[in-house]
């Protein structure tokens, strides 16, 4: 690892921090906590309150807009006063700090830049009590402190536990639970693998699938009174068991070019997941003890996500498609398609006091409305032209405050209601 800029001393970092936010009105900012990839609890919804339930005509106020973090597709993540994400800069990935007026406090590489297919960076730094997590497209694994950029361990996983890249390269965003760093080498003896997360050592791997890594970000989740990490594999979802990484269920799911992305969705005994072309699934998980057995209540090809994101909200799951309607929603029980339609394209998407914000590949925001009866865009805008290629990065809404990443550009808007703002 190799230093891009010289770090700035901690102290120095946090009070220009403090000092721009301040200035910028915005102090309430530094509360926000959303410290991975789709926020604290990797569900993807804000409990931001207080937020605009509609927009300006012309978009809410641009508060800055920050360059020079690479290019890539990852998004954002939000803790301590600092921002970080990640990028391609010259040969190498840069992650990236930033403080909440968007100057840059310090950038340090992980290891080569990704020029797999559509280059950029694909994974979202994971903050966890002072240190950051980060996984390239390479498989290179490093923890840094997250204040000052300073490396503290790193490792190779597909060198050291024999995995096996995939073909737009590695893309999950670490998961961290408790003492353990989670990653997917996808090697033929350890499909999965526990790092611990203060020294980098092997706590345990999953040696019960062979399948390759998918491009999926694990979760956790709790069923049947055992904590488990549920993700996708190339061509299939899984489980494990978080604290021993026996493997709990399987369930097959192919697509072309094993294109498994989307974070699985948990909810009452059933996980949920989709993919391009082959759509989505319901499965229903075996009560504790039954053995790696998993039942499919239902598949439909009616939402086949990509990338974009699916969410789960009151028994409705919500999200864009790429062959089938570009925008759709389906009853969670049955997989029955409430409706389909353009919406705004292929979007991805998040969730904040009640809202859906979705940014699809040409620039184009929307505020939504979420309803099983229709798509309802409240309020529309395109963010400012000049990043490059489509804009596939999650939206974060942090601190009253809209973050939206297209290549090497971070737009940050002002999103917070005040008096006289549009209310509910």
């Amino acid at each position: 690892m190799h230093t891009i800029l010289a770090h700035r001393g901690a102290a120095w970092s946090a009070a220009l921090a403090f000092a721009a936010c301040t200035a910028a009105g915005a102090s309430r900012s530094a509360t926000c906590e959303w410290p991975q990839f789709h926020g604290p609890r990797r569900d993807n919804k804000s409990r931001e309150t207080g937020l605009l339930a509609r927009w300006p005509a012309e978009g809410p106020k641009l508060l800055w807009t920050a360059k020079g973090i690479g290019e890539g597709f990852s998004t954002v993540a939000i803790t301590g006063g600092l921002i970080y994400t990640t990028g391609n800069v010259g040969r190498s990935t840069a992650i990236s700090a930033l403080d909440l007026a968007g100057k840059r406090q310090w950038q340090v590489a992980n290891g080569p830049a990704c020029r797999h297919e559509h280059p950029g960076t694909r994974s979202t730094p994971t903050i966890d009590a002072g240190r950051l997590y980060h996984e390239n497209a390479d498989g290179d694994l490093v923890c840094l402190d997250a204040k000052t950029g300073k490396a503290i361990w790193s490792r190779n996983i597909l060198r050291d536990f024999h995995g096996r890249n995939i073909n737009w390269g590695l893309a999950e965003s670490l998961l961290v639970d408790g003492n353990n760093v989670i990653c997917t080498p996808g090697g033929p003896g350890a499909g999965l693998a526990a790092l611990d997360k203060a020294t980098g050592r092997t706590v345990w791997v999953c040696r019960d699938t062979q399948d390759k890594p998918g491009y999926c970000s694990p979760t956790v989740i709790e069923h049947g009174g055992v904590r488990q990490i549920a993700t996708f594999m190339a061509r299939s979802v899984i489980g494990v068991e978080a604290a021993t990484g026996k493997l709990l269920w399987r369930v097959e799911h192919h697509t072309p070019f094993d294109e498994n992305i989307t974070t699985p969705i948990y909810h009452d005994g059933r996980v949920f997941v989709s993919s391009r072309t082959s759509g989505s699934m319901l499965v229903r998980l075996p009560a504790a003890g039954a053995g790696p057995s998993a039942e499919v209540v239902w598949k439909t090809r009616a939402m086949d996500n990509q990338h974009g994101g699916v969410l789960l909200l009151d028994g409705y799951l919500y999200g864009a498609s790429l062959r089938a309607s570009p925008w759709g929603c389906l009853e969670f029980k049955t997989g029955k398609p409430v409706y389909g339609g353009r919406g705004i394209g292929r979007a991805s998407m998040t969730f904040a006091e009640g809202m859906l914000y979705l940014l699809n590949h040409r620039r184009g925001v929307a505020l939504v409305r979420p309803s099983p009866e229709r798509f309802e865009a409240v309020s529309r805008f395109s963010i400012p032209a000049g990043g490059r290629g489509p804009s596939w990065a999650h939206p974060v809404v942090c601190g009253g405050r809209l973050y939206v990443r297209h290549s090497d550009h971070l737009h940050c808007y002002d999103v917070k209601r005040r008096d006289g703002a549009a209310g509910r």
